[in-house]
């Protein structure tokens, strides 16, 4: 492991994430939105917005999974990130998240609820270090892991991507 990223583990208190990588959240505002307000896709109440730092390293991923809120990641440091999105219709795309803007990557990216995803980072022996946010705030009972099989009967055409990108 990379030794600033081992640094920023311990340094931060980050943990395990079951995608893959590490996190810590870092923020849960204290507003609550109600499972009235929210309607039928959540089970329970939720709050505004969290925010998490996440980190991934070179010799790991972050699986494909799926939430339904918005999140949105930041890019701090370490190598760009590679984030691949598929969408409910099934269309792949591919998000470098870091801060060379003149190579097209980008600080900042929003992936929409509903949507699998996971990541990537781009150097070898490297790390990436990012926060995301999400709204409403996350909960665990919206986090889908992907599963290998069921992913690659919805969407054929991503099966190397989804192979690549699943734990199961």
């Amino acid at each position: 492991m990379h030794q600033t990223s081992q640094q920023l583990i311990t340094t931060l208190g980050l943990e395990p994430h079951p995608e893959g990588g590490y996190f810590k959240e870092t923020y849960r505002s204290k507003g609550t939105i109600s499972q009235e307000e929210l309607g039928d896709r959540y089970r329970g109440n939720r709050n505004y917005s969290t925010g998490i730092y996440f980190l991934l390293t070179s010799d790991q991923f972050s699986a494909l999974h799926r939430i339904k809120q918005d999140e949105v990641w930041h890019f701090y440091d370490g190598s760009p990130l590679k984030l691949h999105m598929i969408t409910p219709e099934g269309k792949h795309s591919e998000h470098i998240i870091g801060r060379d803007l003149t190579k097209g990557e980008t600080p900042q990216f929003m992936v929409p609820g509903g949507c699998w995803f996971g990541a990537e980072v781009i150097n070898p022996d490297s790390y990436s270090f990012v926060g995301c946010t999400v709204a409403p705030g996350f909960d665990f009972t919206d986090f889908e892991l992907g599963n290998k099989h069921q992913l690659i009967t919805l969407f054929p055409h991503s099966a190397e991507l989804i192979e690549r990108l699943t734990h199961q």
